[in-house]
């Protein structure tokens, strides 16, 4: 009976699957990836993507540094701060940068007024958006690996001498390693195929916001062999990041 209902269970991942494979135009393939629209979705998938990670290496880990080593009152509620783009619907967190970060935002206007920026609708509103809601997956990583690593060693290194810095240079960072990279990896894949706060905060403007996943959408309306062309690379490209993942992140939660 268990063998049984898990193969039901598998089956709800394996049959949508087949059906999107069954469906491919193979021999139209190479054609429709190097269309101008595909290139177009994926040079902007590319760009934000990468964006999105190196600002979560340099902002995310620092934070996931503090919530694991750092007593201050309240960090419960910032951790789940953090934490809530995971559970959060992406078009409620979309309608939110919206409304903090329009162009008639909180914060939205008075950028405007000062710079002339517009956040919304632009390569920055898709950069801003892929960030939120990939950020955490770094932090919640990150922060893991802190919490189980062995302090002895960096307790060794600073009854040698080793200043502060020297420690997490040498030994902290070192012995993360490997969560660390996992956790960038989860994080760029996850920016990779964002959807539903970019669409809410940046839109779909082909060559200017319009991802990957936007394309797809689009697709299925204006050119299906071309969405499901798009959608079979996107694919591929979740199946080799957990491959190349496997039980690292796990492990590290």
């Amino acid at each position: 009976m268990l063998i049984v209902l898990a193969a039901i269970g598998l089956a709800f991942f394996v049959v949508p699957l087949v059906g999107l494979v069954g469906e491919v135009p193979w021999s139209e393939l190479p054609v429709l990836l190097t269309s101008e629209v595909a290139l177009d979705a994926l040079r902007l998938s590319v760009i934000a993507s990468l964006s999105a990670t190196l600002i979560s290496l340099v902002v995310g880990v620092p934070l996931a540094y503090a919530l694991a080593r750092v007593e201050f009152p309240g960090r419960g509620l910032v951790r789940g701060l953090v934490l809530l783009p995971l559970v959060l619907p992406p078009v409620v967190g979309g309608a939110a940068l919206l409304f903090a970060l329009g162009r008639r935002g909180l914060f939205g206007e008075p950028l405007y007024e000062a710079t002339g920026l517009v956040l919304p609708f632009s390569i920055w509103g898709v950069i801003i958006a892929t960030t939120f809601v990939s950020m955490p997956f770094l932090v919640i990583t990150v922060e893991g690996a802190l919490r189980s690593m062995d302090t002895r060693f960096e307790g060794a290194a600073t009854t040698l001498g080793a200043g502060r810095w020297s420690v997490l240079k040498r030994v902290t960072l070192p012995l993360i390693g490997p969560s660390l990279v996992s956790g960038l990896i989860l994080t760029w894949a996850r920016a990779f195929g964002e959807f539903g706060a970019t669409v809410t905060f940046a839109g779909s403007l082909q060559g200017s916001t319009q991802t990957l996943p936007l394309a797809v959408f689009i697709g299925l309306e204006a050119n299906r062999d071309l969405a499901i062309a798009m959608s079979l690379l996107m694919v591929l490209v979740a199946l080799v990041v957990l491959i190349v993942l496997r039980d690292r992140w796990w492990r590290a939660l």
